[in-house]
C-alpha cells in the first residue's frame, strides 16, 4: 500500500481511450449500428436492444474509467456491466445467424483469426475485411498475402489452413466478424476486472485514502 505522502487524495483516472478494451468495444458498436441499420428492421425491439446493448458495452467502460479516481467500487461496477452488455449482444447476434440458418464460425476459424491481425481501428477496416472474405482472401492479410499471426494483446484464434467453402453471405460475414470482436472485448474486460478488484483489495478506494490522508495530517499536527 502507497505510503500516505505519497499518495494522492484522487489519484489519475480517465485515459479508456487508450484501453485496448474500450476501441475494441467501441468499434463493436459501430459495426453493429451499421448492422442493424441494414438487416434488421428498425422498427423491431431487437434492433434497439442490440444497438443498446453494443452502447452499454462502450459507455460503462469510458464512465468506469472516469469514476476510478473517487470509487474503485464503483469503476468494478461499471466494467462489470460493460462485460454483461456485450455478453448480452453476443446472443443476439449468435439468435440472428441461427434464426436465418447462417453458419456460427469455429473460433479458430482462419477469417476471424484474420480480422484480428489486421487489428482493424474503424468501421471502415471492418468493412474491408469483409469485403476480402465475400472474394476468398480469407485465412490471409490482404495486403501482403502472409499468413495470419496472434497479436499477443489479443485473445487467442489459432489459425488452420483455407478449405473450400460456399462463399458466406455478407450478413454472416459481419455477424461472425461481431461476434469475434465482442470476444475479444469481452476477454480483455475479464482481465480488467481481475486487475481491478485486485487493487481495490490491496489500497481500498476513497473512503481508505481519505482515512489515511487525515492521519497523515494528525501526526503532522502532532509534531509540530
Amino acid at each position: 500500500m502507497p505510503e500516505p505522502e505519497n499518495e494522492p487524495l484522487i489519484p489519475k483516472h480517465g485515459g479508456y481511450r487508450k484501453l485496448i478494451s474500450f476501441q475494441v468495444a467501441e468499434l463493436a458498436y459501430d459495426v453493429t449500428v451499421r448492422f442493424c441499420d441494414k438487416y434488421i428492421d428498425r422498427r423491431s425491439r431487437t434492433h434497439d436492444q442490440m444497438v443498446q446493448a453494443a452502447r452499454s458495452g462502450a459507455r460503462n467502460i469510458s464512465e468506469g474509467s472516469q469514476v476510478s479516481g473517487t470509487s474503485k467500487e464503483l469503476e468494478l461496477k461499471l466494467t462489470n456491466v460493460a462485460r454483461s452488455s456485450l455478453e448480452e449482444l453476443s446472443r443476439d447476434y449468435m439468435a440472428f445467424l441461427r434464426h436465418r440458418r447462417l453458419t456460427q464460425w469455429e473460433p479458430y476459424d482462419p477469417r476471424l483469426a484474420d480480422l484480428i491481425a489486421r487489428r482493424p481501428g474503424t468501421e471502415e477496416d471492418f468493412a474491408r475485411w469483409a469485403e476480402d472474405v465475400k472474394n476468398g482472401l480469407n485465412g490471409r492479410n490482404g495486403q501482403n498475402g502472409q499468413e495470419t499471426r496472434d497479436p499477443s494483446s489479443f485473445k487467442s484464434i489459432q489459425s488452420i489452413p483455407s478449405i473450400p467453402r460456399k462463399a458466406p453471405t455478407y450478413r454472416e460475414i459481419a455477424a461472425n466478424g461481431a461476434l469475434a470482436l465482442i470476444v475479444v472485448a469481452t476477454s480483455l474486460l475479464d482481465r480488467q476486472l481481475a486487475a481491478q478488484a485486485e487493487a481495490f483489495r490491496r489500497e481500498g478506494g476513497f473512503t481508505e485514502r481519505l482515512y489515511r490522508h487525515r492521519r497523515q495530517s494528525r501526526d503532522q499536527a502532532k509534531g509540530t
